[in-house]
């Protein structure tokens, strides 16, 4: 006969029936009196526990309450669902509240999709905040900030079905509809994070100028959801399943809910770690690698159990590729600077634009130089240093290896190379004194990128800049004596006396071919050279001192000496053409880039 408690016990269930009536159907009991809660939950533990102790002889009240049970296990999973979707409601960011958080404050976003992405962090950090003193469930542990997603007496409800329900060996179950509906709240999160479906082939076919801007995202999506969203569904499923006699369903809800996403998100990275390699790459590889070097150690805390080991190895091995790449790159790009191969002269002899291009972009190195340093270290390069290639410059490394970083003789090889590839492209120039304008030019904005960027120059170190500092001054020198020798040529005393006649002593023919000569050729000078561009305002100042210094006492000297013989001539205009300060004038023009009057400036008379 079936004890009074069993029969008592089948009737709350049935009464409970979905599939007997409408109001069944209709209403839910978690969300009804407390009373009818509690009551129905002591049926099912009544039931559970009366087929417990029934023997083989009580066949006919085991059925009824194996029926009863199994009535019940359909409307606890009902329930569960309807708990866990009221809960489950999406996230507005114009709901949010603000946050004062220092991670977010500073930030400047460049779209409404990037100031929703920050909303939603803000959301977790004002979450945060509230958990913190609400809440004794909340905890924090290094970076990862655990939030209640569900609010306490719900997870109370869900904790009390799930116990019934593993207990009644409906583990699969229960794990099914909870992992289901987490499952689209998770991936409605990342929705809000712009983490977007995309496949590894998918990823890699877009142009690099969106790769860029989906880095940026997806660093900051990755953070919040490691450090917040997957720790607090660990968090919550751990609140709901652990310790209810079966060890593995907290751990196997959460990597059904959270295995997609996780990959879904490291997807990205790893699209971007096996990507063709390129040197306009490299920084936002290294921001991905710093990122996700950071972020390991959450990782590890919030995947630590065995089931989630593949995401941790995945994390790892896409850190390993993203170092390799980065290795790669810098290589590569050592090649490339070496191998650049324009052939066409720059206008002036100005700044090259492959000198500017390596220049700013060995300032970036230098802002990573912590991450470069370890990198290279732990495999140091296979780049062209290490060649035997005869067509590379001569350097010796040896008074530079016991002072500068492995990163720092790396960079000191490009600039060599740099200036190697250089120097072939000043061969260019047909005018051998352009040639040295255009080496001093170039050498020169290496040495002020280097003194303009602390940390590159604390990395150079100053012998090697002392030794910059050098070569342009001395191409400078070559460039005044292949512009100005055969000038001041004109200015010589030698081949103008004549003796043994009635004369002065002076040919003036020889002197009016002289300084028809010397004002042709300060003409060609003027005209060629104020075309020509020293960029550099305080150089082109040096320059055209150094060059007045050189010219204009010359001139002076010689004009002192043999004016009165072209003066007592006839036409004297016709040879001395130009006074001390229309030289000193006509040099002001030299280097600014664009042509002037075809007849030098003259002072009034």
């Amino acid at each position: 006969m079936e004890p009074p408690e069993s029969s008592a016990a089948v009737k709350t269930i049935l009464r409970w029936d979905s599939t007997a009536s409408q109001s069944s159907r209709d209403n839910m009991i978690f969300t009804g009196d407390r009373h009818e809660i509690d009551a129905y939950l002591a049926a099912v533990d009544s039931l559970h526990k009366s087929m417990s102790s029934t023997t083989l002889s009580d066949s006919s009240s085991s059925s009824a309450a194996a029926a009863a049970l199994q009535i019940a296990m359909a409307r606890l999973e009902d329930e569960f669902r309807t708990i866990l979707l009221s809960h489950t409601s999406p996230i507005e960011a114009e709901s949010l509240t603000e946050s004062t958080h220092s991670d977010y404050a500073s930030q400047e976003f460049d779209s409404k999709e990037e100031i929703a992405e920050s909303s939603f962090d803000k959301q977790f950090d004002h979450q945060e905040s509230n958990s913190s003193t609400t809440s004794s469930y909340y905890k924090s542990s290094s970076s990862v900030r655990e939030v209640d997603l569900i609010p306490c007496d719900a997870v109370y409800d869900l904790r009390c079905i799930a116990e019934r329900m593993i207990g009644a060996g409906y583990v699969r179950e229960c794990i099914q509809v909870y992992a289901s509906v987490r499952k689209s709240a998770v991936d409605a999160s990342l929705r809000k994070l712009n983490v977007e479906k995309l496949s590894i082939g998918d990823i890699q076919r877009l142009e690099w100028e969106t790769q860029e801007t989906k880095i940026r995202r997806w660093i900051r999506a990755a953070k919040v959801c490691v450090r917040v969203l997957f720790a607090s569904e660990r968090r919550l499923c751990e609140q709901i399943f652990d310790g209810l006699g079966n060890a593995a369903a907290d751990d196997a809800c959460f990597m059904e809910t959270i295995k997609g996403p996780a990959i879904q998100l490291f997807n990205f990275a790893e699209a971007i770690s096996i990507s063709r390699r390129s040197p306009e790459k490299l920084f936002k590889i290294l921001d991905l690698h710093d990122a996700l070097s950071d972020l390991l150690p959450d990782v590890e805390t919030v995947f630590e159990l065995k089931s989630s080991e593949s995401i941790r190895v995945q994390a790892a091995e896409i850190l390993s590729r993203l170092a390799e790449a980065a290795r790669g790159i810098l290589s590569e790009f050592e090649n490339a600077v070496l191998r650049e191969p324009s052939k066409v002269p720059v206008p002036g002899g100005t700044i090259h634009p492959l000198t500017r291009y390596v220049m700013n972009y060995i300032s970036l190195i230098s802002d990573y130089k912590q991450t470069l340093i370890e990198l290279i270290v732990s495999k140091p390069s296979t780049g062209s240093r290490y060649s035997s290639d005869p067509n590379l410059p001569e350097m010796d490394f040896s008074e530079y290896e016991g002072q500068a970083s492995t990163l720092a003789l790396h960079l000191i090889w490009i600039i060599a190379i740099l200036q190697f590839n250089l120097d072939g492209k000043s061969k260019h120039y047909k005018d051998a004194s352009l040639a040295h304008l255009f080496m001093m030019n170039n050498v020169h904005y290496i040495v002020q990128k280097i003194k303009g960027s602390p940390e590159l120059r604390e990395m150079i170190g100053d012998n090697y800049l002392r030794r910059l500092t050098g070569k342009f001054r001395a191409f400078a020198t070559n460039y005044q004596r292949a512009a100005w020798v055969r000038v001041l040529y004109c200015l010589r005393d030698e081949g103008l006396h004549v003796s043994g006649s009635f004369s002065s002593g002076v040919s003036k023919s020889a002197l009016r071919e002289r300084f028809k000569a010397f004002n042709g050729m300060f003409e060609e000078v003027h005209r060629t050279q104020a075309t020509w561009l020293i960029p550099d305002a305080q150089l082109r100042e040096e320059l055209r001192i150094s060059i007045s210094d050189l010219v204009i006492p010359a001139y002076r000297s010689f004009l002192g000496r043999f004016r009165s013989h072209i003066e007592s001539g006839r036409h004297p205009e016709n040879y001395i053409k130009y006074s001390v300060e229309d030289l000193e004038n006509a040099v002001l023009d030299f280097f600014e880039g664009f042509a002037v009057s075809q007849h030098i400036r003259r002072r009034s008379q």
